[in-house]
């Protein structure tokens, strides 16, 4: 159906070449033009202040969600005012002993204008955006919605 493409980008620098040495930081560049500047986590040497790849996988399972859930909304012609998301990856051994994100939990905070949907209605709209994510259905990762009563 579509292609999406990312560019990424390393190099070796003034660093020594040793485990203990080189720098994880290192460019994502994206077909429009947006560039992020990444590293690995602080637990594995990389530089706190940078975007690390777990995170961005949180991030991107998150923005997924709310995207799915925006246009549910819209369809449904319920007015979204605002919508923000806490969410929290789990980095853990998994059943096969290595490392993965194995539980992503959304926090979705929704403000509607209007009337705000019954609690039922929004978690109804919260499973099917979870149900047609494009990255929840990409994943093995565990992701639960924990959404905060309609306001």
């Amino acid at each position: 159906m579509s292609e999406h493409k990312a560019t990424i980008s390393w190099s070796r620098g003034q660093h020594e070449f040793t485990y203990d040495t080189y720098s994880r930081d290192h460019d994502w560049r994206f077909e429009g033009g947006t560039q992020v500047a990444a590293s690995a986590a602080p637990d594995f040497k990389g530089n706190a202040a940078l975007v690390d790849p777990e995170a961005g996988f949180v991030a991107a399972a998150a923005s997924c969600h709310m995207l799915t859930f925006l246009a549910l909304a819209a369809r449904k012609r319920l007015v979204v005012e605002r919508y923000e998301d806490a969410a929290v990856g789990i980095l853990e051994k998994n059943d096969a002993g290595k490392l993965a994100v194995t539980r992503i939990t959304l926090r979705p905070k929704v403000a509607f204008g209007g009337a705000p949907p019954s609690a039922d209605a929004l978690a109804r709209l919260h499973e099917q955006a979870h149900e047609h994510c494009f990255i929840a259905n990409s994943v093995r990762t565990e992701i639960e919605v924990e959404p905060e009563a309609a306001s």
